[in-house]
């Protein structure tokens, strides 16, 4: 299993301590099924193990930073699944069937939105050259559940860390669930790697030296006081030819229509002020306004957002009102203001800016959320019949949103559309991998005597789309 899942951290500069490989089109090695079915599974485990931002700014904002940078390569046309995983290290990996998580500690940790981009660039080309595929057909069986149990364990380890060497490992360097294994991802798959990545930054419009900026970076973290790297990264040495080449690389490119980036940092003050612990937050964010670094609005942004998570509405209400006289028409003022009305009770105030704001925007994943969730605010059928209307266009786009099915699911309910409710309840069941939970629900629905001809054949047919699936999960448990 090393082979299909070895995570190292992004010290991805390190020759063989390097942003982990797990990622390649892989299906000449998994069956179509598993291609398809992976990168639901793998959403399913994390989110179960409490590790996926689920916040729909962050989670937009790094899947559009993928698929932009996926339009520019070779494999446009493949699929590719981004997430944001709720863990502290610096780190970042790519898994079968087109899957790429980044951590909230190496977004955190980045000056720009082009060393991120940097590293997305990088992974997304393991991926499209089948680094991942050729260490996956070494194996003889490839096991999903096996492959997202041994991901999960090795997240656990960097989180919880470990004793002596092991921990310096997992915290610097990366710890192989099986060390007798090792990926041979070689000097020459690494160049690779990086050549494509800094290519397709330049072609996304993101600045080409953000990947060699955070190389350097990561050079700078592994000698902490002074002192050499731990003895693992001793084995796996940072060689600067690979940064230079790097850097050498972007400075003869040039980016086509270049971005300003200015969003990234908004997005980094979100996630620090929903990370982290109110106390801690706010500290963070005071002493830059302090210092005027910048983006001072973005660090504003966070703080405001901090104060009003730990209900300080009159001092939220201070820095939101600053931001506001700024720039009016910025989107996630208007958002952050519609928040800190509903907590100070102008419900009607806060779904008039919200209604604006979905006309202006429909189908932003971050205001419907927000509109459906304040229209729910208090239990009122009309506002409740409003949000399915807002959330149904939403989702015949996205039917595999988790989070908006179970709000679409609520929403029906209090509206007085039980058959509904309990559909869209039996989906959210399927999508957090409880095909069983999801039959049963139907099963009970399709009792009721007072379904018409449409709802019947509607969730019959869902229930044999099911019933199907769980029989060819049997089957592949019995080896057949």
């Amino acid at each position: 299993m090393a082979a299909i899942v070895a995570v190292s951290t992004v010290a991805g500069a390190q020759e063989h301590v390097r942003l982990p490989d797990l990622g390649g089109t892989s299906t000449q090695v998994l069956s179509p099924e598993q291609t398809r079915s992976f990168p639901r599974q793998f959403e399913q485990y994390m989110r179960a193990n409490e590790l996926l931002v689920e916040d729909p700014l962050v989670r937009e904002y790094f899947a559009d930073m993928g698929y932009r940078l996926v339009s520019y390569s070779d494999r446009a046309g493949d699929d590719f699944h981004f997430f944001v995983l709720d863990e502290p290290s610096i780190n970042a990996f790519a898994a079968p069937a087109g899957v790429i998580a980044l951590h909230t500690g190496l977004i955190l940790a980045a000056d720009s939105e082009s060393e991120v981009a940097g590293v997305v660039a990088h992974e997304i080309a393991h991926v499209t050259q089948d680094h991942l595929a050729r260490g996956l057909e070494n194996q003889q069986q490839v096991s999903l559940p096996t492959m997202l149990a041994t991901i999960g364990l090795a997240l656990a380890a960097g989180a919880a860390g470990a004793g002596g060497e092991a921990s310096q490992a997992i915290m610097m360097g990366g710890l192989s669930l099986a060390q007798q294994f090792q990926i041979s991802h070689t000097r020459q798959s690494e160049a690779e790697a990086d050549r494509i990545g800094i290519a397709l930054l330049a072609r996304g419009g993101y600045d080409p030296e953000g990947l060699a900026g955070f190389f350097e970076k990561l050079n700078r973290l592994t000698r902490p006081m002074g002192e050499g790297p731990p003895e693992y990264l001793r084995t796996h040495p940072l060689t600067v030819n690979r940064i230079a080449e790097a850097r050498a690389r972007a400075e003869r490119m040039t980016p086509e229509n270049p971005r300003d980036g200015e969003t990234f940092h908004f997005v980094q003050a979100r996630l620090r002020a929903l990370a982290s612990e109110p106390v801690s937050a706010e500290e963070w964010f005071r002493a830059r306004l302090e210092s005027s670094e910048r983006p001072v609005e973005a660090m504003r942004y966070g703080l405001a957002m901090t104060l009003l998570r730990d209900r300080r509405l009159g001092e939220a209400r201070e820095h939101i009102d600053q931001l506001l006289a700024g720039d009016p028409e910025r989107q996630i003022y208007g958002l952050l203001e519609a928040d800190l009305l509903l907590a100070e009770g102008r419900v009607a105030q806060a779904l008039e800016q919200l209604e604006s704001l979905y006309r202006q925007y429909p189908g932003n994943r971050l205001i419907t959320t927000q509109y459906a969730q304040a229209l729910m605010h208090e239990r009122d059928g009309e506002r409740a019949e409003r949000a399915t209307e807002i959330l149904r266009p939403y989702l015949r786009d996205h039917p595999d949103d988790l989070r908006m099915t179970e709000l679409y699911a609520r929403a029906a309910d209090r509206a007085g559309d039980p058959v509904r409710a309990a559909e869209a309840l039996a989906e959210s069941y399927y999508m957090r991998g409880g095909i069983p939970e999801a039959i049963v629900q139907l099963e009970r629905l399709i009792e009721r005597e007072d379904l018409d001809y449409y709802q019947r054949s509607r969730i019959n047919a869902r229930l044999n789309e099911l019933r199907s699936e769980r029989l060819r999960l049997r089957d592949r448990e019995r080896g057949q």
